[in-house]
């Protein structure tokens, strides 16, 4: 045993049409519409005893580089995209003990239509879903929902502390064992044990109880990404799962004892939320085949500067087009988008240009950067994470494909596996028990 073990997870691009353009992904622009490539990918990560597969998502079409939609749909960004409550359902019904979380963001549902969605998508999954919480970035996604704009970014997370006491109160409305299924009386649901919520805040509120009876997990599994202050405070007082992008072991420690320290603060056990980190593993079946897998990535993403200015405007509202790239970055440009995706770029920055920065702004790393052999990663993630003290890892692959998850579940995981540093099978029945059970 070699520490520790620690869990893993993967954050998966909210459609396969995104890996358009990529290599070893078949006919994706035909097949895209079916789901047989997620249900795959659940099937093999499920083999794999991974915690859960977290479906990104976003509810509209970019348009933030040169204030149009072309690039966005000639390369596939972000779009199409659908719905993640029906891929989540297709996902839970060929798997059996991973935990599925699809994104909503808490500006496109009322309370009590997300809970009784999260609820009915826990009940049907037998206590596996989780919900990925998001407050929204762009006012192109608010403006689809009849809204002007996002509010400002750390006011979102006020109203999102209410809308989530809204969505426990709804969901803790049915006690446990409300349903008693009692035949000989004819007695479904103990009347005793279902009650109003009455909520009424500040911006939301509800009558309740949820029609839709129990979720099996209580309160289903709060996934969150808070990579601001005011997220991190988020993430600390709410969730069970925090997906964390920070560059370098320093700086994921020092985001886990950020985030531990709020916790204690919120008067929880930091050991319930698990932190898990974006990582991108690519492999080979020598260092040298690895090392040349890596070097092409890179330089792919060189050769595609402005696609990939589009995506990071996407997320930091930013348009990137009305600039000169081979100019810095103006100072006075901010954001109500991703906060810390915007500082990242100008730590990198330091006075150079857009493209020179771009060109440099690896995403091929994310976290740490893990290149080599199936043991060589498995060493290099085991050394991480015992430098770091915990969670585990999240993977975020440039685009999936079953090549990929092939090497993922038969090479990298029993790598993992003989090294005693990730379960080879799930101890529970239920996500937040799989969870917490190290």
């Amino acid at each position: 045993m070699a520490g520790k073990p620690f869990h893993l997870a993967w954050f998966l691009q909210g459609s396969s049409a995104q890996a358009w353009g990529e290599p070893w992904t078949g006919h994706i622009g035909s097949t895209w519409m079916q789901p047989e490539l997620f249900l795959d990918m659940a099937r093999a990560l499920e083999r794999a005893c991974f915690d859960y597969v977290l479906l990104e998502d976003s509810s509209y079409v970019g348009e933030s580089f040169n204030g149009s939609t072309d690039i966005y749909l000639k390369n596939a960004i972000g779009v199409p995209r659908q719905d993640p409550s029906v891929v989540a359902a297709l996902m839970t019904q060929v798997t059996s003990r991973i935990g599925i979380v699809p994104t909503f963001g808490t500006y496109a549902y009322h309370p009590y239509l997300l809970s009784r969605l999260v609820a009915t998508l826990d009940q049907v999954s037998g206590g596996r879903i989780g919900w990925n919480a998001v407050t929204g970035s762009s006012d192109f996604a608010a403006m689809n929902f009849g809204m002007q704009g996002m509010p400002e970014h750390d006011l979102r997370y006020d109203m999102a502390d209410e809308y989530m006491a809204v969505c426990r109160g709804l969901w803790g409305s049915w006690e446990p064992g409300a349903v008693i299924a009692d035949r000989k009386s004819g007695v479904l649901v103990d009347p005793t044990r279902v009650h109003a919520v009455n909520f009424k805040g500040k911006y939301y509120s509800t009558r309740g109880p949820l029609n839709s009876g129990p979720a099996p997990q209580g309160q289903p599994v709060i996934a969150q990404a808070g990579g601001s202050p005011r997220g991190r405070k988020f993430a600390a007082a709410h969730a069970d799962t925090i997906v964390v992008h920070v560059k370098g072991v320093e700086a994921m420690k020092a985001y886990r004892d950020d985030v531990r320290a709020h916790m204690v603060a919120h008067g929880r056990n930091p050991d319930d939320c698990k932190l898990l980190f974006l990582v991108n593993p690519i492999l080979g079946e020598t260092m040298e085949d690895a090392q040349e897998r890596k070097a092409r990535q890179l330089a792919h993403a060189r050769m595609h500067i402005e696609e990939r200015l589009a995506h990071f405007g996407k997320v930091t509202n930013i348009d990137f087009g009305q600039f000169d790239l081979d100019k810095p970055l103006p100072d006075h440009v901010t954001t109500n988008g991703h906060q810390q995706n915007l500082e990242q770029y100008r730590k990198l920055a330091q006075g150079r240009s857009i493209r020179d920065t771009m060109a440099s702004f690896n995403t091929v790393d994310l976290s740490v950067p893990l290149c080599g052999t199936p043991d060589a990663v498995a060493a290099q993630m085991a050394e991480t994470m015992q430098a770091v003290g915990g969670d585990g890892f999240l993977f975020s692959m440039p685009n999936v494909n079953r090549r990929t998850l092939a090497e993922i579940e038969d090479g990298l995981v029993p790598a993992l596996q003989d090294r005693g540093l990730v379960r080879s099978a799930y101890e529970h029945k239920q996500f937040r028990d799989n969870l917490l059970a190290y």
